[in-house]
């Protein structure tokens, strides 16, 4: 089972795909978990996700989660098929529930009453381009395929 979730080949695609949605990733779920980068942090998400958008507690914890510990998934390579699996649908999940009213553009000119989905397209394929390739080199998960 192990090996089958980190099966990756050595190429550096996957490598600059995982670190770039990784680090973006991060960031966002910085925000969530921790309060960082002026985010709501643990409790003010959760609050947020449970009275505006209308999710259970406990889904709004799964996304705080699989984007901040999902982006460290990435960035260092470790089960990252899981990783990029849950951000995919986090992602997914918030193309649907937040920005599909807004429109396709993000508020560049602040004319918007909110975000349009086109990061969320980009990072969706993202997340999903890894799950059918693996990690790639220098990644925690090609150490454990090659053992």
């Amino acid at each position: 089972m192990v090996k089958t979730l980190t099966r990756t080949n050595d190429t550096l695609g996957p490598v600059l795909i995982r670190l770039a949605l990784g680090v973006v990733i991060f960031a966002h779920g910085a925000q969530k978990a921790l309060g960082w980068f002026g985010g709501g942090g643990w409790t003010g998400t959760i609050g947020f996700f449970t009275a505006q958008l209308g999710v259970p507690a406990f889904v709004a914890a799964l996304v705080i989660l699989g984007e901040f510990l999902g982006a460290i998934g990435l960035v260092t390579g470790t089960f990252t098929r899981i990783a990029a699996a849950g951000i995919a649908v986090i992602m997914a999940g918030a193309v649907l529930m937040v920005h599909m009213p807004h429109g396709f553009f993000m508020n560049w000119y602040g004319t918007q009453a909110g975000e349009g989905f086109e990061f969320g397209i980009l990072a969706t394929a993202m997340a999903i381009s890894l799950v059918v390739t693996g990690a790639g080199a220098w990644s925690v998960d090609r150490s454990l395929a090659t053992r």
